[in-house]
């Protein structure tokens, strides 16, 4: 991807896209926004009952939909938790060094 010329990086680009939402960071997402269920549901082409499913743990977002409360979370300058996706594994990027001090 160009942006003026600068290459984004690939590894940046696949951390943002592959976090893993659970329903506690779903919810606080939405507060943090000021939204509510049926506002988000409506900035992600979703339903009300299934951002209510989410944020209860019934189900997870996955794939463009987690994509899509990424990109809410950085337009909202959401503090991320949520992990990387269960496919992907920790991002060796943000684990601990011998120093004690994590990346992220």
């Amino acid at each position: 991807m160009d942006h003026g010329g600068c290459r984004v990086g690939v590894r940046e680009d696949r951390r943002h896209r592959d976090l893993n939402w659970d329903g506690a960071e779903i919810r606080r997402l939405r507060e943090h926004a000021g939204l509510s269920q049926r506002e988000l549901a409506d900035e992600l082409n979703a339903r009300q009952q299934t951002i209510s499913e989410w944020e209860r743990g019934e189900y997870a977002p996955r794939g463009t939909a987690a994509r899509l409360l990424t990109r809410v979370a950085e337009d909202v300058r959401f503090p991320f938790e949520a992990g990387p996706s269960a496919d992907e594994g920790p991002d060796p990027s943000t684990e601990e060094t011998g120093a004690g001090v994590e990346d992220d």
